[in-house]
């Protein structure tokens, strides 16, 4: 199948100040390209063609940079936040323009190589069988910042024990998971989402590709370098 995508990007960016005090964190630019340009671009190049985007802060920016996103060939929708939703909330908030089909989902304020064409054969096994498998997460190694992980996995389950690996903040939903809870909700996506981990209702798979969390002025600077070389 060809799924929808949710690009999250309504989050401050506390950690990034002060270049986020004047723009959106997916706008900053390494490589030559905005954050949100290199998403787009891969969810292009992987057949995905609906795209939803959401914001808060300085969302508006966002707005005016992407615009509908013919520029990728792209349908872009935009889900509004008055104030940021947490990861959770803003899925919860996007329902409506994701429809009602398995979507991906994918942090705006992360760089990464990966293929996102690999998921279309995910989101169509979780159409198929939601009830056994409802959301698919894709792991990195653990970064510097953050050793201790956050979840293991075993024969392509998710699990909460074994070798830590980290979210990389791409995942497949079904959008099941998220019925009952009202739009505008505040929700963290974890802890909430461990219980279909702990239910083995969540596949997961291991990527070794390129992947960053630009969190400060530092490593976006660092990866900028990197790029251009």
């Amino acid at each position: 199948m060809n799924p929808c995508a949710l690009i999250l990007a309504a989050g401050r960016g506390e950690r990034m100040r002060p270049l986020t005090d004047t723009m959106p964190k997916p706008l900053l630019r390494v490589g030559g390209k905005s954050l949100v340009d290199w998403h787009l671009e891969r969810l292009a190049a992987a057949g995905i063609r609906r795209i939803v985007i959401n914001h808060a802060h300085l969302g508006e920016q966002l707005e005016a940079a992407v615009g509908d996103g013919s520029r990728w060939g792209v349908q872009v929708a935009w889900s509004r936040e008055g104030t940021a939703l947490e990861t959770g909330g803003g899925i919860v908030n996007a329902l409506g323009l994701l429809g009602a089909d398995p979507f991906v989902v994918v942090s705006g304020d992360i760089y990464t190589d990966f293929d996102f064409s690999r998921l279309a054969d995910v989101a169509g096994a979780i159409a198929r069988d939601p009830a056994g498998r409802a959301a698919h997460f894709v792991l990195v190694d653990n970064p510097p910042f953050h050793p201790a992980g956050d979840m293991g996995l075993a024969h392509g389950r998710v699990r909460r024990d074994g070798p830590l690996l980290t979210y990389a903040n791409i995942a497949v939903f079904h959008p099941a998971l998220f019925a009952g809870i009202a739009p505008g909700t505040h929700l963290r996506l974890f802890p909430w989402a461990y219980r279909f981990v702990d239910e083995g209702r969540v596949t997961g798979e291991r990527f070794a590709g390129a992947w960053e969390n630009v969190g400060t002025p530092a490593q976006l600077a660092e990866l900028d370098r990197r790029l251009a070389r």
